[in-house]
């Protein structure tokens, strides 16, 4: 009779989850390198790019903005078949909005919005959320070219320092009242809340990580 060896198996289940990985990450490859920055996968198959406006220095009503609370752009692609569909929000000033609309529609994305997410800030930002669908290096490739109009920093962010202060929130309360579970986030106790309905898109759902989910961040003042 056969003995069976749970390490074996074990071992054979950590090569196959390891392949995979590799597997996906070499089906994004092209994405990462038209981007010129790679992403992280995400759960259902969601390949997400984060491109934080640490460049900017946003203030509203004396308050300095974290990047972590509202000045994050982010691409979020999405395998169809022998195509991806892209949905993405871009963190923009007003004299970047026009120039990087400009590139983006020449390359096929669609602008689906085009908003504020904060009033009353110095300078003041606007928010530029997007979506496409084709040939994902294509659509990479169209995305650079119009964050090549802002001045977006592309270069992966330089590891942190010190860490920020513990938060001086009562995160408790807050996941009580809101009934989830948030995330500490670079000094933002930050919550992702899926929708309770499944969000479709041209057939497909939309995951959470392509920003199908309800977004609330607290920042300490």
């Amino acid at each position: 009779m056969k003995r069976f060896n749970p390490f074996l198996a074990s071992l054979g289940l950590a090569i196959g989850l390891s392949t995979a990985a590799l597997a996906a990450d070499d089906d994004w490859a092209p994405v990462a390198q038209a981007l010129e920055r790679s992403g992280a996968q995400l759960p259902g198959g969601i390949y997400r790019v984060g491109l934080g406006r640490s460049d900017l220095k946003v203030t509203l009503d004396g308050v300095a903005i974290r990047p972590t609370l509202a000045l994050g752009s982010y691409l979020a692609f999405q395998k169809m078949g022998s195509e991806a569909m892209v949905m993405g929000d871009l963190v923009l000033l007003h004299e970047e909005v026009n120039p990087v609309m400009k590139k983006l529609v020449e390359g096929g994305i669609g602008i689906t919005a085009l908003h504020n997410h904060l009033l009353r800030s110095s300078p003041a930002t606007m928010y530029m959320h997007f979506y496409g669908r084709g040939d994902p290096a294509k659509l990479a490739a169209a995305l650079r070219a119009g964050l090549a109009e802002s001045k977006t920093p592309l270069a992966a962010p330089a590891p942190a320092g010190s860490p920020p202060p513990p938060l001086d929130l009562d995160t408790a309360a807050i996941d009580q009242t809101l009934g989830a579970k948030g995330n500490v986030n670079s000094g933002v106790y930050a919550f992702n809340i899926p929708r309770a309905e499944t969000i479709m898109e041209d057939g497909m759902p939309v995951p959470i990580g392509m920003g199908s989910g309800i977004v609330i961040n607290f920042q300490p003042t």
